[in-house]
């Protein structure tokens, strides 16, 4: 399932981030890449120990945190702390899959990684190229959003990023394992946390429908969870 989460950020705290990244070290984008990604990636990134990647890292967190589309979508068990890339005139990313395992330095954890994000910190229209193209079940998707959005999918899926030709493209990345491991089963409990969303709102949830569309929802949950 493939997901465009609007507003993630507000404007104030893309502008924050924006700031606070333009004062920051960057580096060879190829010090989180495996073997195969590295002769694919020409970008830079903020290093994963740096003060302010893990200072900006905290606010996207506690943004995900109050999100309840990426809740209900990802099904969040752990969430590998964001990383923040930047993709100047020239640069781009060919296609790749992400690695399945990543290990977290801080929390002395691995993390398997089911699902991809990138939150986007720069407005469409002050860069040229830079699109994330994604293949999935429907063909190729191209995702270029709004500064504070953030676009969600499976981590198994192929992707790129295309060449700027024009100004610099800045973003957070990072990876989510969930609750429910398998993607198909993700998308169902989704579906059908929106049409629960829906008979609440019209029945109340006193309703017998809406009682034992949830009843329903939390079985299937208990039956899928992998913690």
């Amino acid at each position: 399932m493939l997901l465009h989460i609007p507003s993630v950020l507000n404007r104030e705290e893309v502008n924050h981030l924006r700031k606070t990244l333009a004062g920051t070290e960057w580096v060879d984008g190829n010090v989180t890449s495996g073997a195969q990604a590295a002769l694919a990636k020409k970008n830079l990134q903020v290093p994963e120990d740096a003060p302010e990647a893990k200072a900006l890292g905290e606010i996207i967190l506690r943004a995900l945190g109050s999100n309840a589309m990426f809740n209900a979508a990802a099904l969040p068990h752990r969430v590998f702390p964001p990383l923040f890339n930047r993709y100047n005139e020239g640069m781009g990313f060919d296609s790749h899959v992400d690695n399945a395992i990543r290990y977290i330095g801080s929390a002395r954890q691995r993390i398997r990684t089911d699902l991809s994000s990138t939150l986007f910190l720069t407005d469409p229209e002050d860069y040229d190229g830079g699109e994330l193209a994604i293949e999935d079940h429907y063909g190729e998707q191209r995702v270029k959003l709004p500064a504070g959005d953030m676009v969600l999918y499976p981590a198994d899926s192929l992707h790129r990023v295309e060449p700027i030709t024009r100004g610099s493209r800045w973003a957070s990345f990072f990876w989510t394992q969930s609750m429910v491991r398998d993607d198909s089963n993700r998308a169902l409990l989704y579906r059908f946390d929106q049409s629960i969303t829906l008979a609440r709102q019209e029945l109340g949830d006193k309703h017998p429908s809406v009682l034992g569309l949830t009843s329903t929802f939390h079985n299937l949950l208990r039956k899928w969870a992998d913690l």
